[in-house]
């Protein structure tokens, strides 16, 4: 079983240093509990993918300290996109067109701690909630730690997850204009 570490500031080297040697990470966002990795180690995503029992044609948010990190990543700026991103921080995920021409999700959580680590591991990581696919996500660590705690590097305990919903997914084409695929806590008009 996974080392379990409380989510307090003082744990956030520690929990950096571990994510950018590839490891992979249980921690708590402001929707879910999520499973963490950094985005420069195809292999601790891999991790992942098995642990879950997803499929490889479904792809792995990022999440981003801010919106600066998502636009330094690559994101395309899109005509009339901050009438979209004006939800950040918050439970929207954006998938956007990028400069190198494939399409990335992203999404700022509402989570102060959690945005200090990311800028810590170079402003993004890849995430996804905790639970095997199709299965309902993790909302505090101990259902994390029972889910998947056997299979992860390290469990950080926050509490409970403030919304205990997964994210609003919306994806944007170049023009701007957007297709909500998944409805979660945000509702665009």
């Amino acid at each position: 079983m996974a080392e379990l570490l409380p989510f307090v500031e003082k744990h956030l080297d520690t929990i950096a240093q571990c994510l950018l040697r590839g490891g992979v990470v249980i921690l708590p966002t402001d929707t879910v509990y999520g499973l963490a990795c950094h985005p420069d180690h195809p292999e601790a995503l891999e991790r992942i993918r098995q642990m879950k029992g997803r499929d490889a044609d479904k792809p792995f948010q990022l999440l981003a300290a801010d919106d600066n990190a998502v636009w330094r990543d690559g994101a395309l700026r899109l005509p009339d996109i901050e009438r979209l991103v004006m939800h950040w921080p918050g439970a929207l995920t954006l998938v956007f067109p990028t400069k190198k021409g494939h399409t990335e999700g992203y999404r700022v959580p509402k989570a102060p701690l959690l945005q200090k680590l990311l800028a810590r591991c170079g402003g993004t990581l890849r995430c996804t909630s905790v639970n095997l696919s199709g299965e309902p996500p993790a909302r505090d660590a101990k259902e994390a730690r029972r889910i998947l705690g056997d299979k992860v590097d390290l469990i950080l305990d926050g509490g409970p997850a403030n919304l205990g919903i997964a994210s609003t997914v919306a994806i944007i084409d170049l023009d701007g204009k957007y297709k909500i695929i998944r409805q979660g806590m945000i509702r665009l008009n």
